[in-house]
């Protein structure tokens, strides 16, 4: 019996490769051994950790904090949230170069405390500055095309759609967007924020995007280590559906069992 053996689909970003579509965030969770628990369960390819957030909530914590992230041995992807302002997000990812000893760098620029939405007129100057300072920047943006294009035009090689506005877990809630962001772009597209259940996950990578970034969806589940493992699963389970090819939908029924001839009892 001859066996096929089909190549590695890794996650491509920035010329660096890994093993897992899930990103997954660290804030919110119950404890950190439960957080420590869901990284074990769900092996993502990067945590998400916030320097402004974590730095201000006093110098043991902070430290404990990091010592996890270093336990985990999982890379960390810093993030500027709670930033504002230009200069406000690129002072803090100069830091968290800095602190984590990283040029990746996950930029959010907020422009709206209520929706936390992205500062959409001023966020490809903010990552345009980063990359021309070494940075390699995965920009936290809506579904807009001109805006996440705009992303692209000034260097970012890949981009972070939101599903929904952060915290939601309401899902796509603007699937033709999203859909027709994946066919415009040829660049890796992270979904990132809004996402609530597994199946929503399965969705989107269903449609090719190449990743999802999850954290209260995980952290404020009832049992966060089993939900963690229902993602990583889920995010497997979408892009193996994507790379199989999904049949057409039809608009009437046909039958699975083709008719080749008219049995011999409903001769005359």
């Amino acid at each position: 019996m001859t066996t096929h053996t089909l190549p590695a689909d890794l996650l491509t970003l920035y010329g660096e490769t890994f093993h897992s579509r899930l990103m997954l965030g660290t804030s919110r969770y119950p404890s950190p051994s439960v957080l420590l628990q869901a990284i074990e369960r769900s092996q993502p390819a990067m945590l998400t950790a916030s320097l402004r957030r974590q730095t201000g909530s006093g110098g043991e914590a902070s430290q404990s904090f990091w010592n996890l992230l270093r336990q985990a041995k999982v890379p960390v992807l810093p993030n500027t949230a709670g930033c504002h302002s230009v200069q406000e997000a690129i002072t803090t990812a100069e830091m968290a170069r800095e602190v984590f000893e990283t040029d990746w760098i996950k930029l959010e620029l907020i422009g709206d405390d209520y929706t936390l939405q992205p500062d959409t007129l001023n966020l490809p100057e903010a990552a345009s500055r980063l990359i021309q300072a070494g940075f390699k920047v995965l920009p936290y943006t809506t579904d807009d095309l001109v805006l996440c294009q705009r992303l692209v035009d000034v260097g970012c090689q890949a981009v972070m759609p939101w599903a929904a506005p952060i915290g939601t877990g309401k899902g796509p809630i603007n699937p033709h967007a999203l859909r027709t962001l994946r066919e415009r772009l040829d660049v890796p597209m992270i979904v990132d924020a809004g996402l609530g259940l597994p199946s929503h996950a399965c969705q989107v990578m269903e449609w090719g995007f190449d990743a999802v970034l999850l954290n209260t969806a995980v952290a404020l589940a009832q049992d966060p280590v089993r939900m963690a493992g229902a993602f990583a699963d889920a995010v497997n389970a979408g892009r193996a559906a994507y790379c199989a090819g999904a049949m057409q939908a039809q608009d009437s029924a046909q039958a699975s069992t083709p008719v080749l001839g008219t049995p011999f009892w409903h001769q005359a």
